[in-house]
């Protein structure tokens, strides 16, 4: 067990749900954690809650008042993917609750920045297209690099994804600058440019920590152990 136990928040990515977490979330429990893996609205488990006037802020939401009605402190929060775009919100209205927060090969988002627009230019009207006609069809699990054993799994866990979520800015970033502790998880499996890019400047940023992680993009289902071991070290002072 961890000499330093403590609260971890684990906030999933587009399409996935709090499903995606369960391997991570045995190992940190087993360590003395307390572990929270909240399912964002409209997903997954809620996704009977899908409705068309979900946007980021639900989602900042759904997350900000887990903190808060659980009473938690020191906590690590870690974002996965889209959830990065999540936990910067959170971190603009509880970030004195926050130990560290962690990106795992996330989107790293600067003030007046949405989702949509870091899409690639070629690919952003066709993501355009795709949001006027409703929520968004997840993508299959290939697309993530997910490894072979756990494909059909992930594609049959997978749900719609609530459009305006994509398109809802962030106006400030200054809470998560003022955490002590940030780290960005690149993984080196996933061929992306752009979270090759956040890794990069936060390589750059003495203010960040920067890791490198062996597996696809959804490392919590192909690298739990790694992933658990990083989380556990965040926890700790």
């Amino acid at each position: 067990m961890t000499a330093q136990p403590g609260n971890i928040v684990l906030v999933h990515g587009a399409y996935h749900g709090g499903w995606c977490w369960r391997r991570v979330a045995d190992r940190l429990q087993r360590r003395g954690h307390r572990v929270f893996t909240p399912t964002l609205t409209g997903l997954a488990d809620r996704a009977h809650l899908l409705r068309p006037d979900i946007t980021l802020s639900t989602h900042v939401q759904d997350v900000a008042n887990l903190l808060l009605w659980e009473d938690l402190e020191d906590v690590v929060l870690c974002g996965h993917s889209y959830g990065g775009m999540v936990i910067t919100g959170v971190a603009e209205q509880l970030a004195q609750r926050i130990r560290s927060i962690v990106y795992l090969d996330a989107l790293k988002p600067e003030a007046g920045q949405c989702l949509l627009d870091y899409a690639d230019p070629a690919a952003r009207p066709h993501m355009e297209a795709a949001m006027r006609t409703g929520p968004l069809r997840p993508l299959p699990a290939t697309a993530f690099n997910v490894n072979e054993a756990d494909l059909a799994w992930v594609d049959a866990k997978m749900t719609p994804h609530p459009p305006l979520t994509f398109t809802e800015s962030l106006p400030s970033v200054r809470g998560r600058e003022s955490i002590a502790r940030k780290i960005y998880v690149y993984a080196s499996g996933y061929d992306s440019r752009l979270f090759r890019k956040f890794a990069e400047e936060t390589a750059r940023d003495p203010s960040w920590q920067c890791v490198g992680m062996q597996g696809g993009h959804d490392l919590m289902i192909d690298s739990p152990d790694d992933v658990a071991a990083m989380l556990d070290g965040a926890a700790a002072d």
